[in-house]
């Protein structure tokens, strides 16, 4: 994780979210919107953050070993969330097989991350726009353990725009929600998946039935649902 950030985060907790703010801009070399807002309550410790307008983060969330945290415009990660990463340039052997993995969140545009999820982002993590990963308790691993080659190895995790994800689900390293589609409640989803408009759910996650074209949720232009 960034040290400097996490000085930041301990050293600068008391005072105001505007001061704290320009801290983490001149001394961690952050892009924070005036708008964003990171709570004091938060260990928010990416090599490199990047948070648009209205993007938030919730207390109780940490966020260390990312070499990147994107928030786009009104971006949401909620309370107690826990997520990291392997970060890269460590010295163990671990992930050799993969030299080419980004250890980064991405959260789309009006995309959230609710309250309570465990995410692994030991490679690419995106979160389409005005997607909800909601409920709690779901988990992204984006590693595992080769059992051929007896080593660790990662893939990235895509969730498309307009998605739903419901509490209780895991989503493993490779996998892919198409675009405007349901993960049912504790479903497992293990691959890459690829009609978008679709219910999937079980373990693991299968075609159920296609979503109700008249849905308001999969048109809808702004993240938060009242």
């Amino acid at each position: 994780m960034s040290k400097l950030a996490v000085l930041v985060s301990v050293i600068a907790a008391p005072l105001p979210w505007s001061l704290r703010r320009l801290l983490f801009e001149k001394i961690c070399g952050f892009k924070i919107h005036k708008t964003a807002f990171i709570s004091r309550f938060a260990l928010v410790a990416p090599f490199h953050l990047e948070a648009g307008f209205r993007a938030y983060i919730g207390p109780f969330t940490v966020c260390k070993g990312l070499s990147l945290l994107r928030l786009e415009e009104c971006g949401f990660i909620g309370p107690f969330n826990w997520i990291t990463a392997f970060p890269v340039g460590n010295k163990s052997r671990h992930f050799e097989l993969n030299p080419e993995r980004k250890p980064q969140l991405i959260v789309e545009q009006h995309a959230a991350i609710t309250n309570r999820h465990i995410i692994d982002c030991t490679d690419e993590v995106s979160i389409g726009a005005f997607s909800t990963f909601a409920g709690f308790r779901s988990q992204i691993l984006t590693h595992s353990i080769d059992l051929k080659e007896s080593r660790q190895r990662c893939k990235p995790v895509r969730i498309g725009h307009h998605c739903f994800v419901g509490t209780g689900c895991v989503l493993l390293g490779g996998s892919v929600l198409p675009d405007r589609s349901v993960l049912g409640a504790h479903s497992m989803l293990a691959s890459r998946l690829e009609t978008p408009d679709y219910i999937y759910g079980g373990v693991p996650a299968k075609p159920i039935k296609p979503v109700e074209p008249d849905d308001k949720y999969f048109s809808r232009d702004t993240g938060y649902v009242m």
